[in-house]
């Protein structure tokens, strides 16, 4: 974590007990989850204006990469069970896992959904003329001119594997930014 841990007490004084365990559990995120910048934790004492016992109140706000937050709360009106400091950290901390797991699924399934580049290899080449076909992946044939070769067009041959940008030309699609594999770069 970039931030140490903030822990503050709010109608409470503050306890060496609570706060082991509060540390205890943002270790066991940081080992699962590990990309944690920031934690800040607020435990609220018990509401002395309630009849019975009174309830704690935590709070979590961490921050993520990418300044990304993720925050939970837990102070259920009616959970007599959050009359135990521990009951209710646990379960606060409980809810930041289940919100951490969607946040590392939907990070997964946006890089899952990052269009991937263009790849094949050159399978016609017309030097003289100064342009030349590349077979895709797909099998498709592609178009490409030496103005769109980032390498040296004339180190290009058949066979060569390329990287290109696809784009609509007037007769069709055709390759740009067209980069070979082990050839030196255009001078």
């Amino acid at each position: 974590m970039q931030t140490p841990v903030q822990i503050s007490f709010e109608h409470l004084a503050p306890s060496d007990f609570i706060e082991q365990k509060i540390r205890s559990e943002v270790d066991a995120l940081e080992r699962r989850y590990g990309r944690i910048t920031s934690c800040r934790v607020v435990v609220e004492g018990r509401s002395h204006r309630q009849h019975q016992g009174g309830l704690y109140a935590v709070r979590v706000w961490l921050t993520l990469p990418g300044g990304k937050h993720v925050e939970a709360t837990r102070n259920p009106p009616q959970d007599h069970a959050h009359e135990d400091a521990y009951v209710a950290i646990r379960d606060v901390f409980d809810a930041l896992k289940r919100q951490l797991q969607e946040a590392v699924a939907a990070r997964r399934d946006e890089a899952r959904e990052l269009p991937t580049q263009p790849h094949g290899l050159v399978a016609k080449l017309f030097p003289d003329d100064g342009y030349g076909f590349i077979r895709a992946d797909d099998g498709r044939e592609i178009y490409f001119h030496q103005n769109s070769v980032l390498t040296d067009f004339k180190a290009l041959r058949v066979g060569a594997e390329v990287d290109f940008d696809e784009e609509e030309g007037d007769q069709g699609p055709q390759a740009s930014s067209v980069r070979a594999y082990g050839v030196s770069a255009r001078s």
